[in-house]
C-alpha cells in the first residue's frame, strides 16, 4: 500500500540536502521504496501491486506538499516500473526476481545515442539527458532509434526502449536548475554497454493493452503520461499557496479576514485554481482506472492533465508576484515553490497548446 506521510517527513526533514546536493538522499530514497513507490505499478506476479492511478495522484500530491523533487522521483520510479512492465518475462525477471521495490529512472524521450544489433542483443554507445533519480536508481531506461524488425534500409524505424544495470552505465554531473533541484536529472552515458533481447520494447509496445493484464497495463501510454507529470505541481502549489498565506497574515491588516483587500482576492482565486485544477487531475486519474478506452478519452485525460498543470502554474505565478521584494530573497518559501511547479510545468509532456490540438482533432473525428 503507497504510504506517502513517512516518505514526506524523511523529505521535509532533508530538504534542505536535497536541494544543496542536487539529489534524493540516501535515506529519502529508501523511504520511497518502503512505502511502496517503486513496486506500485509492478505486475503481483513479482511482488508488486499493480496499483491504481488515483492512488498514486494522492500520494505523489501529499509529498509534493513537502518536497517537490522528491515526489517527482517517487512518481517517476512508480511510472517506470510501468514501463518496465512491458519486457518480456525475462527481462522482467531480471529486474525483480530478487524484490519490486528496486528504483528505475529513464531517459526514454526523445530517442538518443546509438544501439547496433547484435545476434543476441543491442550495444548502446552515447548519452542520454535528464535521468531524473539516477544517482539513487537501481535500473535505467534509456530510449534509442532502432532499425524496425524486418525493415528495408532507411524505412520507418522503432524507438526502442532498453533497461540498463545503474553500475553499468556513467553519470554526468549536469543537473544544475532553477527548480526541482533535487531531483538529480543528470546525464547518462554509456560506451558500447550490451543489452540483452529480452531486456527491450518498444514505444509502440505501450501504445496497446497487454493482453489480460490489470487495468493499470491496460491503458495507452498518452493516456496517463501528463497525469503522473503533473502530479507534483499540484502540491507544491499547494505548499506555495500555505506559505503565501503565513507571509500575507504578517503584512498590512485589512477587513477580511486579517487580510487587506488585494491580497484577499489573490488568496481566494489561487485557493479557487488549485481546487479545480484537483478536481480535474482526479477525474483523469479516475477515468484512466475505469473508463473504456477510446482515442477521444486518451485525449480528453493529456488535455485536462495539461491544463491542471498550466492552472498551478499560473496561480503559483501570481503568489509569487504578490510577494513583495521579499519573495525575491534566497530561501523564501513562496519563491521555492514557484521555481518548483515551474519546472513541473516545463516539462514536453504538459504542453496544454499541444495536448489541445490533438482533443479538438480526436473530438470532431469523433462527431
Amino acid at each position: 500500500m503507497l504510504n506517502p506521510a513517512p516518505v514526506a517527513a524523511a523529505a521535509a526533514h532533508d530538504a534542505r540536502r536535497i536541494a544543496g546536493e542536487r539529489r534524493l538522499t540516501a535515506q529519502v530514497a529508501e523511504a520511497v521504496s518502503a512505502q511502496g513507490f517503486a513496486r506500485h505499478f509492478v505486475p503481483e506476479r513479482w511482488g508488486g501491486r499493480a496499483g491504481t492511478f488515483r492512488q498514486l495522484l494522492d500520494a505523489s500530491v501529499a509529498v509534493a506538499e513537502e518536497c517537490a523533487s522528491t515526489a517527482w522521483c517517487a512518481t517517476l520510479f512508480a511510472a517506470h516500473g510501468r514501463l518496465a512492465a512491458y519486457l518480456p518475462e525475462e527481462g522482467q525477471r531480471d529486474l525483480w526476481a530478487a524484490s519490486p521495490d528496486v528504483r528505475i529512472a529513464a531517459a526514454v524521450v526523445p530517442p538518443s545515442g546509438h544501439a547496433t544489433r547484435q545476434e543476441d542483443g543491442w550495444r548502446l554507445t552515447g548519452s542520454w539527458r535528464y535521468a531524473s533519480g539516477i544517482d539513487v536508481a537501481d535500473w535505467v531506461l534509456l530510449g534509442s532509434s532502432t532499425p524496425a524488425a524486418g525493415a528495408e534500409p532507411g524505412a520507418q524505424r522503432d524507438h526502442r526502449v532498453f533497461a540498463v544495470p545503474r553500475a553499468e552505465v556513467d553519470v554526468q554531473d549536469t543537473w544544475h536548475a532553477m527548480g526541482l533541484r533535487g531531483t538529480g536529472s543528470n546525464t547518462v552515458t554509456t560506451d558500447g554497454v550490451f543489452v540483452p533481447a529480452h531486456r527491450s520494447f518498444t514505444v509502440g509496445d505501450l501504445m496497446r493493452p497487454m493482453p489480460g493484464a490489470p487495468r493499470c497495463h491496460s491503458v495507452p501510454f498518452p493516456m496517463v503520461a501528463a497525469l503522473m507529470f503533473a502530479a507534483p505541481a499540484l502540491g507544491a502549489a499547494r505548499a506555495a499557496l500555505s506559505a503565501w498565506r503565513t507571509e500575507a497574515k504578517d503584512r498590512a491588516a485589512g477587513p477580511a479576514g486579517g487580510l487587506a483587500p488585494r491580497l484577499a482576492r489573490t488568496y481566494a482565486r489561487v485557493s479557487g485554481e488549485l481546487r479545480a485544477a484537483e478536481l480535474l487531475l482526479t477525474d483523469v486519474a479516475e477515468r484512466a482506472d475505469t473508463a473504456p478506452v477510446t482515442a477521444l478519452a486518451v485525449a480528453e485525460c493529456r488535455r485536462d492533465a495539461t491544463r491542471a498543470a498550466a492552472m498551478c502554474a499560473r496561480a503559483t505565478d501570481l503568489l509569487f508576484r504578490t510577494t513583495g521584494a521579499h519573495g525575491l530573497l534566497d530561501g523564501n518559501a513562496v519563491q521555492d515553490h514557484w521555481r518548483d511547479v515551474t519546472a513541473v510545468t516545463a516539462h514536453a509532456t504538459l504542453d496544454p497548446d499541444a495536448a489541445g490540438e490533438d482533443w479538438a482533432r480526436a473530438e470532431l473525428e469523433a462527431m
